[in-house]
């Protein structure tokens, strides 16, 4: 009987634990659920981390600032939908939201001597008392982990109308190649004063390109107006190079603008371009032609002086027929000039003497 008791009370200690261990696990599951939510888990993370090349592996780097304007067509996808929608955010709501919830760090806008430290880490209940945006402190928030909700309403994405955008042209010896990377984003507001005028320009804060990249490759948008399937992420949108961003700025030592340096627009344009077709010819220019190469270039070459050539000759020809045309006329102009001269002096000589005739009385 005891036997039995004890087997009894056994089977019921071990359907209890089975029971609570089930419970556990069902609530992990439910607190990862609700955690992927908002966050990303460490496996995700890694599917875009970045190993940087060594300072061994890059003899050449040139750091490039430019202005992406969202007015522009191809920048667009960064700013629609200006309201969120249950597939698709605009590009400021989510590192607004990830700066809220505490996910990423955003750093000073220093205006050239951009530096990612922990000592140039913004406070984002600064940011947005600067700013004037309206927040609440979310639940669980604390000094160590501050965390805000925010209002579709009170995130000013309709004002912000560009980005800063850093990234660096680098040689890598590893692959021989010259490689274009974004290293952080920085938005900017556009706001008028109380009494209108020209929009004001507020860089908003640093945000390295890596540290969103997780976030924003979730979400597809949609990059033209013929072609409505959202097919492209962010991150396709940056790494695929489908922005058009103006230059204005590279590092130099004096930590000056291009405006600055150049303050005239068409020798500031004149740079621009030949930045442009500096880094877009850097790979052509680093290697030696092969034969088949030189001879295609003689070629091409070749054809294009026989084109010149031949434009040259045709133009000589028409000039020596304008001439020709030319000199005709004017001969036929000098001899019609001699007629018209020489037949006066003819009628002088052949009319009748005028005789007077006295009146009578």
């Amino acid at each position: 009987m005891n036997t039995l008791i004890k087997y009894g009370l056994s089977i019921c200690l071990l359907l209890s634990a089975i029971d609570s261990h089930a419970q556990v696990i069902k609530k992990s599951e439910s607190d990862d659920k609700k955690k992927g939510e908002t966050q990303l888990s460490v496996r995700a993370q890694s599917l875009y981390d970045t190993q940087d090349a060594s300072d061994a592996d890059i003899p050449w780097m040139r750091v490039i600032y430019r202005q992406i304007d969202l007015t522009k067509e191809k920048n667009m996808p960064l700013y629609y939908p200006e309201e969120s929608t249950e597939t698709q955010e605009n590009l400021f709501r989510i590192i607004m939201k990830l700066l809220a919830n505490n996910q990423i760090p955003a750093y000073e806008y220093l205006d050239g001597r951009e530096i990612f430290t922990d000592e140039y880490r913004i406070k984002v209940q600064e940011m947005f008392d600067r700013f004037h945006i309206l927040y609440a402190q979310a639940k669980g928030f604390s000094e160590k982990n501050p965390r805000f909700t925010l209002e579709e309403s009170d995130i000013p994405s309709n004002e912000v109308l560009s980005y800063y955008i850093l990234e660096k042209w680098i040689f890598d010896r590893r692959s021989s190649q010259v490689k274009a990377s974004v290293e952080a984003i920085c938005p900017v507001l556009h706001r008028t004063g109380d009494f209108g005028g020209e929009p004001v320009k507020y860089p908003m804060f640093w945000v390295k390109y890596n540290d969103i990249r997780p976030y924003i490759a979730r979400q597809y948008i949609l990059a033209s107006n013929e072609n409505n399937i959202a097919q492209y992420n962010y991150d396709d949108y940056f790494q695929m190079r489908m922005f058009d961003g103006e230059i204005y700025k590279t590092q130099n030592l004096r930590n000056q603008s291009l405006m600055q340096m150049f303050p005239n627009d068409s020798i500031r344009k004149h740079a621009q371009d030949s930045i442009e077709r500096q880094l877009e010819n850097f790979n052509e220019n680093l290697w030696v032609p092969s034969p088949e190469e030189l001879a295609k270039a003689k070629e091409e070459q070749e054809a294009k002086e026989d084109q010149a050539n031949g434009e040259e000759v045709a133009s000589d020809k028409q000039k020596k027929s304008k001439s020709t045309s030319r000199s005709a006329r004017a001969k036929k102009q000098k001899e019609a000039k001699a007629k018209k001269q020489k037949q006066p002096k003819q009628q002088k000589a052949t009319s009748a003497p005028v005789r007077s005739v006295r009146r009578t009385r």
